[in-house]
């Protein structure tokens, strides 16, 4: 069963078009929803969890249609949104029993399950002071609290680690990616690469309320034709002098490394006889892989050129 499809999803408000032709599959795992600011993200969500009605085209969730089944998703599903939704007046206690309950839990077992979630998320002493008092940080994590309560299958995660600071986004980061490790799937919502690319195992981009490009990452992360790294200790600019005899690019240089493009028709072989004209000492030679921020910027760019 997939975590959630979309077959030729649009959504308009007015002129404005939110979503063009989404049509995707995603497995179960942790996957990141990337994507610049107005890319069509939250209203992606918006529509999976049914608090939006999409203006054509199809979605389910595990399985269950966004139109017709929306409360059954909703058992089944936690979310956590970008903006606060925390009640003035309640305890972080408070407000994740009255969200259990709203799940439909008993008094007894929400009770029980508010207080596992909010040691997971290490929210200690803190948990029954009123939430206006709470950090950034503590916040955030009395979000993921609530949206784990009722034990959903799903986690939806819109902009998750939204004004933490460095320590903050760690533990955020660390908690998705225990959550991953125990079998619950995840959808991090976020226009921050590095924070997609610590947990996520594969990824959506979406620019202009369109699909760009969707995989996993490891799979993006692929090693280029003809880019190499070259370690080399010695007289550079011989190096460099040799190198482009050869008709070998340098790119980029740093701290003893050289970034060089081989011709198309080009082997390793030319490195190793450049590094030995030159007289110095060449001590490794590795193909350099593409980067999820290349593959996001290059899927921008054919966006932006179509």
């Amino acid at each position: 069963m997939t975590a959630f499809a979309c077959a030729n999803l649009t959504k308009r408000y007015g002129s404005i078009q939110a979503l063009q032709g989404v049509t995707l599959s995603v497995e179960p795992g942790v996957v990141g929803l990337l994507g610049p600011n107005g890319a069509g993200k939250s209203t992606l969500i918006s529509v999976l969890l049914g608090q939006t009605l999409a203006t054509s085209g199809e979605a389910s969730v595990l399985g269950l249609d966004t139109r017709r089944q929306q409360r059954a998703i909703r058992r089944r599903v936690g979310f956590v949104p970008e903006n606060d939704c925390l009640i003035p007046g309640l305890s972080g206690t408070g407000y994740v029993y009255y969200t259990g309950r709203l799940a439909g839990m008993s008094h007894g077992d929400s009770m029980q399950r508010t207080h596992e979630v909010l040691d997971y998320v290490a929210l200690d002493e803190a948990r029954y002071r009123p939430t206006e008092g709470y950090s950034t940080g503590m916040k955030q994590r009395l979000k993921l609290a609530q949206a784990l309560v009722h034990d959903p299958d799903l986690l939806f995660l819109d902009e998750p680690t939204n004004g933490m600071d460095p320590q903050g986004r760690q533990t955020m980061l660390s908690l998705i990616a225990d959550l991953g490790g125990a079998g619950i799937s995840v959808l991090v919502s976020s226009h921050l690469l590095p924070d997609v690319q610590r947990v996520c195992e594969r990824v959506v981009i979406m620019g202009g309320g369109e699909v760009l490009s969707s995989g996993r990452i490891d799979e993006m992360n692929k090693p280029h034709a003809t880019l190499y790294r070259v370690d080399y200790s010695g007289d550079r600019i011989a190096m460099k002098r040799e190198l482009q005899q050869r008709s070998v690019t340098v790119l980029d240089e740093a701290n003893g490394r050289l970034d060089v493009e081989l011709p198309q028709e080009g082997t390793q072989a030319k490195v190793m006889e450049a590094a030995r004209q030159a007289g110095g000492r060449l001590s490794g030679l590795h193909p350099k892989r593409s980067s999820l921020e290349e593959t996001f910027m290059a899927a921008l760019q054919r966006q932006r050129g179509s």
